[in-house]
């Protein structure tokens, strides 16, 4: 596929991820698809309740096959049809028949903002709710609160625009290579793109906060035409925007032409994460979101442990123990450095020196953990989520050596850019028709271990796997992470027999956060953070939480 359709298909298609770009710093990549699926949680292990009143949850409408569209160019919206969906084996009696569950596919809800919050917000007014501590009684409306501030942001700045001013072209050299854990060569194949570069103001309250995969749209000034639409590459210092557009754009481009700008910011990981929160509001679910002193079903184990690093300390050795006693609620809490570090140095296959994807300490207790976990059972079902791809790939490079390929599946993003995908985990993928694709619900049953960021965990809910299909959950880099990105995997997959892992470092936060009131009300404070402030984990009790203190 050319350059230009390949930038077409990221533009009209895609899924959202923060990922990292060539420069090393995080960004979302939000590309909604028309084809995007909504789940909710299919036959939960817990009753479901009413869904709040803060929710205004609207289903776009479906056309009928008689309607018409309004252009050439228009897409009719997905029509919304109901499909089965094979049940977990744990949900079949296997005596009598053969269960199937009812899946809605087709149509996203758009979690409008309610008019009474907007408001508020408009007028920079905190809701009520934000005001009030939180606890299961205002889990969900605290958070819907926190996201609709979201929202509003970028409805706010979504008719910014910027006027005549002058667009430069810088070109780049984009070094291309088989996977992140090479050091750069001159052998290195580059990919050349010419970027939009401009200007935008440095005070935050006068122009929108721009991240990487937002849009740009820019259209001549004085004309009617339709805008060209690019996606934001890069914000340098917060000034500068580098934007890449269609070859369209590059045709009719003079150095002297002058145009009006605007953008515009996709809400999937909105969505997403109104959703989860939605589905981690169920009762039910309390012991996961305020654990307390919660009563946790142990596992015995009889026989010592033969590790499989036989270079762990005694904390990293008793993490692991604790990790391989304990099923359900409450989550256990690993507080160490984030889970990769810097990367060594060693010899490749090919001959070349290459950089071997290193693992903190911290990054050693889930490897370990789940190699035991692996080992115990051959119904044992792990999944591993993090907030980047990086984080992923490399916990799934160092399980390579001690698991078959066959039983490991990593989940992607659809449009995530293949060349960013390390070369030796690429045969654990599923790429087809240039994008990367989850297998068949029977398939996705089968594999042991599964990795995959927060957010793009919800494929594999999208797919059908339902509340407790995995035996083990590992929210690693939790203090990263927003708490709704972090329930996308622990609310739509967990169930009361899943042992939640939970791992962050002191002081790490998300930092994407765009809205001030969300910011300050408790948005930027992580599922890691907030939990490892409360009981057991404040008092460090040893079954509930370990911290990784340096030996040195």
């Amino acid at each position: 596929m050319s350059g230009f359709l390949a930038f077409l298909k990221r533009v009209f298609f895609g899924i959202e991820e923060r990922e990292e770009d060539h420069f090393g710093s995080s960004y979302y990549r939000s590309v909604e698809r028309n084809d995007d699926r909504v789940l909710h949680r299919s036959t939960p292990p817990w009753p479901k309740t009413p869904a709040s009143s803060s929710y205004q949850t609207v289903f776009p409408p479906v056309p009928t096959t008689s309607s018409k569209a309004s252009s050439s160019s228009s897409k009719q919206l997905p029509s919304f049809k109901q499909t089965l969906s094979l049940a977990s084996p744990n949900l079949i009696d296997g005596q009598t028949k053969v269960s199937y569950l009812s899946v809605q596919r087709g149509v996203s809800p758009i979690y409008a903002v309610p008019k009474n919050m907007e408001d508020l917000i408009k007028r920079d007014i905190v809701p009520q709710v934000l005001n009030e501590p939180l606890s299961p009684s205002t889990y969900k409306d605290y958070f819907a609160a926190l996201l609709f501030a979201e929202d509003f942001y970028v409805e706010k700045w979504s008719e910014f625009q910027m006027e005549k001013i002058t667009l430069k072209l810088q070109e780049a050299a984009i070094i291309k290579k088989s996977g992140r854990n090479e050091y750069f060569s001159k052998s290195h194949e580059k990919d050349d793109k010419t970027f939009v570069e401009f200007e935008i103001d440095s005070c935050r309250e006068r122009r929108p906060f721009l991240l990487s995969r937002d849009f740009a749209l820019a259209r001549p000034s004085g004309q009617q035409t339709e805008p060209y639409q690019g996606v934001i590459y890069r914000v340098v210092r917060s000034t500068i925007v580098l934007v890449e557009f269609g070859k369209d754009f590059y045709l009719q481009h003079h150095p002297t032409r002058k145009y009006d700008v605007s953008f515009s910011f996709n809400r999937v990981c909105l969505k997403r994460a109104h959703q989860a929160i939605e589905a981690a509001s169920d009762p039910s679910f309390k012991n996961f979101l305020f654990p307390g002193f919660a009563h946790r079903k142990s596992i015995p184990t009889s026989t010592p442990l033969h590790f499989f690093n036989h270079n762990l300390d005694v904390c990293q050795r008793s993490a692991v123990q604790e990790i391989l006693s304990f099923q359900g609620p409450a989550p256990y809490v690993v507080e160490g450095p984030l889970c990769s570090q810097k990367y060594s140095q060693q010899l490749s296959r090919t001959g070349y020196v290459a950089q071997k994807a290193g693992l903190s300490r911290t990054g050693l207790v889930v490897q370990e953990a789940v190699l035991q976990i692996y080992q115990r059972s051959s119904k044992h079902r792990i999944l591993i989520c993090a907030p980047i791809n990086r984080t992923c790939d490399d916990l799934m490079q160092s399980l390579k050596n001690d698991i078959p390929e066959s039983d490991m599946f990593r989940a992607n993003a659809a449009f995530r850019e293949i060349d960013g995908v390390p070369i030796d985990i690429l045969t654990s993928c599923v790429y087809e028709k240039d994008c990367f694709a989850c297998p068949s619900i029977q398939e996705l049953r089968k594999f042991r271990v599964i990795l995959s960021t927060f957010v793009s965990s919800f494929r594999l809910h999208n797919e059908g796997i339902i509340a407790g299909h995995f035996s083990h959950i590992f929210l690693v880099d939790a203090s990263s992470a927003t708490e709704p990105e972090t329930m996308v995997a622990l609310a739509n997959l967990s169930g009361e027999n899943t042992a939640v892992i939970v791992t962050g470092a002191p002081g790490n936060r998300p930092g994407w956060v765009r809205s001030n009131i969300a910011r300050e009300k408790g948005l930027m404070r992580s599922y890691f953070e907030r939990i490892r402030d409360s009981q057991p984990y404040r008092s460090l009790h040893p079954k509930f939480i370990k911290q990784l203190v340096d030996p040195e």
